[in-house]
């Protein structure tokens, strides 16, 4: 896995999560939620720039049973929009269960489902991130 920052996206229909890969590729960490809508294709693609990132995953919400529903499509939707906008690579990635993890690291953490409402889309991106990147040693080893 080449060296550089990588970014993740949990695209949501209030928030994107969002978090960030040291230039290593070793550790990912969130960053600030942003507001879903028409800003975060300009909003994401500051952060690409800010970040000097080399590639942004955006998790695929995909089924139980691995279809597809309206949240995948929103995602591919989003993606396809702001791969219009930027020249790093873009890579879609099944984040089933990512969400359920993130929540579970935060409750371990001792924090309830209310007070950690704003951080779970980015925790959720963390999540995404860090198996990619585990991956990728993976691959390397």
């Amino acid at each position: 896995m080449p060296k550089g920052v990588r970014l993740a996206c949990d695209v949501g229909s209030v928030r994107i999560g969002i978090a960030k890969s040291d230039f290593h590729g070793i550790l990912a960490t969130p960053l600030d939620a942003i507001p879903a809508g028409d800003s975060s294709i300009t909003q994401v693609n500051s952060l690409i720039d800010e970040y000097e990132a080399i590639e942004l995953i955006v998790g695929l919400p995909l089924m139980m049973n691995g279809t597809e529903g309206a949240s995948a499509q929103m995602a591919r939707d989003w993606a396809t929009q702001l791969e219009a906008q930027t020249s790093i690579p873009i890579r879609m990635v099944d984040e089933r269960l990512t969400t359920v993890q993130a929540q579970r690291g935060l409750h371990a953490a001792g924090r309830t489902v209310k007070n950690s409402r704003a951080s779970i889309d980015s925790a959720s991106a963390v999540v995404l991130l860090q198996s990619v990147l585990d991956s990728g040693k993976k691959e390397t080893q």
